[in-house]
């Protein structure tokens, strides 16, 4: 059976591509729309009291499959991830040009720091800049509202991708954990995968199931170094070394540092052992 997290279908209504697949009413051809909002909670039913899947940053692309009493059926172009989102956080598609590189960033009103912010921005976040100015020293990008960015805190998307997605991932460290959560303001574990990844120009699926049976190759334990990846049943965390791991847990409810012995001892009372190895990206 196809995967409801990755395939747009329902008994009324499912997308296009799907016509031979699956049964259903009506199928439609999606129409494209970008997120609008610093970040915003993709839901499995469009419901606010329900738990979230994961979140979209703005400037992610999606497909729109419906629009109905405030709410939009969605797949997002990044990972292909179908779920509900408010229709007020979408706007028209539009290219970007930079996208944020540090796990928080203010826009101001203004090329000013002492200026008001009017919004925070997650590191993944994507914007398009009309232009660009130095205020007292400090380079600031600009939107074409008027919103300042401090420059040094984004990247051309043209301009070579993070080389290291380890490095990546520990700027998040002391970040707080947050069930679905995939920015700087709260992440979880196979969000912090995904988007440390992505930031050093690497796709990764969201979900450490899909991330444990698909992503990379299986090692052996024997194995492991730096980059690495490490699954429990519904956990993953990221190797710094041969010792050393990274993960966003539930424990200390934050991005954190741990060996991985001392994982394996706290988690394994709980979800048992690991239950597989993999490296993420090809040797070169």
């Amino acid at each position: 059976m196809l995967d409801r997290r990755l395939n747009a279908f329902r008994p009324d209504l499912a997308d296009i591509a799907l016509k031979g697949q699956v049964e259903a009413e009506r199928f439609v051809t999606p129409e494209p729309a970008m997120v609008s909002q610093p970040v915003v909670a993709l839901r499995p039913k469009p419901d606010r009291a329900i738990g979230i899947d994961t979140e979209l940053l703005l400037g992610e692309e999606v497909r729109v499959f419906e629009r109905a009493e405030g709410w939009v059926w969605v797949q997002a172009v990044d990972d292909g991830y179908v779920g509900y989102l408010p229709e007020d956080a979408l706007g028209s598609v539009v290219t970007p040009t930079h996208i944020v590189t540090v796990p928080r960033t203010f826009v101001y009103s203004g090329a000013d720091l002492r200026f008001p912010a009017r919004m925070v921005l997650s590191m993944g976040s994507r914007l398009r800049i009309a232009g660009e100015v130095a205020t007292r020293g400090t380079r600031y990008l600009l939107l074409a509202d008027g919103g300042a960015l401090v420059a040094r805190h984004l990247r051309a998307v043209s301009d070579p991708p993070a080389p290291d997605y380890v490095s990546v991932a520990g700027l998040f460290l002391e970040a707080p954990y947050l069930w679905g959560g995939k920015s700087g303001f709260g992440i979880d574990c196979s969000g912090l995968v995904q988007l440390a990844m992505r930031l050093a120009g690497h796709a990764a699926p969201r979900d450490s199931d899909m991330q444990a049976s698909g992503l990379g190759i299986p090692i052996e334990r024997r194995a492991l170094r730096r980059g690495d990846l490490v699954f429990w049943k519904g956990h993953v965390a990221i190797m710094e070394d041969e010792m050393t791991m990274i993960h966003a847990n539930g424990h200390t409810m934050t991005v954190a540092r741990e060996t991985l012995e001392a994982a394996i001892d706290r988690i394994g009372w709980l979800y048992g052992a690991p239950t597989g190895y993999r490296r993420p990206v090809a040797e070169t």
